[in-house]
């Protein structure tokens, strides 16, 4: 069984070369310098427009920091959710990243409760805020009682390559019920290894190429972003045997 890849991207045009480096699923967001926050929905409907055969995961969370949550700020993110269902409609293959706190670390069953509502059939995603929860076995029971279909993950904090034994218990453990996406450093050269030892079906990595500025500065910043390159798409790919 091929391993499913999960392109994470906030250029515009990127979704068009992630689909057609052969690429499963994008997650689209904003501000990944800060962790990425909830994209605009012109932005979600570019990628669904580009990218027209592959899911569309978007990243839904109010703002960088903590992953616990004011009651406003999940009444905004369930806001968003229902806002970009009801402008994309049929016409995309639409899913949602979602992912909410207490503060001692455990879900937010009442808030992730809200926005599985909120998503209606679309499947949803538990983000790798499940890396700070402590007990991650039950917490996976508890999400696949929540309605969540599938967690990213790196196993723990930092990068998946320090918790491939734990994320292979969470891969069996989730099953077909709740399947486990590996993410966190996942990089061409060491895809590969990360799938063969914790038998994941999907992995969950950005594929960053730097550009240069091409105009005059404005002093505002220094004119370079990141943005997805083609070349890091063939690699992993290619190292996956697609």
């Amino acid at each position: 069984m091929s391993t499913l890849v999960e392109i994470c991207l906030e250029d515009v045009g990127g979704a068009a070369l992630a689909a057609a480096a052969g690429a499963d699923a994008l997650e689209v967001c904003a501000g990944l310098a800060d962790g990425g926050t909830t994209p605009t929905l012109g932005f979600v409907e570019h990628c669904a427009d580009t990218a027209p055969g592959l899911e569309v995961r978007v990243l839904v969370r109010a703002r960088p920091g903590d992953f616990v949550h004011s009651p406003q700020e999940v009444a905004v993110m369930a806001a968003d959710i229902e806002a970009t269902r009801a402008a994309l409609g049929g016409s995309a293959r639409l899913g949602f990243v979602i992912g909410t706190l207490e503060p001692d670390g455990t879900i937010a069953a009442g808030a992730v409760r809200r926005l599985v509502a909120a998503s209606g059939d679309a499947p949803v995603t538990f983000h790798k805020a499940f890396d700070s929860v402590p007990d991650k076995a039950a917490g996976l029971a508890q999400l696949a009682d929540l309605g969540i279909s599938r967690v990213l993950t790196s196993g723990g904090p930092g990068p998946a390559l320090d918790h491939l034994p734990e994320l292979a218990d969470l891969v069996r453990r989730g099953g077909d019920e709740v399947r486990i996406a590996v993410g966190g450093g996942v990089r061409p050269a060491n895809a590969a290894r990360i799938v063969a030892e914790t038998g994941a079906r999907e992995v969950h990595l950005r594929a960053p190429g730097a550009v240069r500025p091409t105009g005059v500065s404005t002093g505002y910043d220094d004119g370079r972003r990141s943005v997805t390159s083609a070349e890091v798409l063939a690699e992993v790919m290619s190292a996956l045997g697609r």
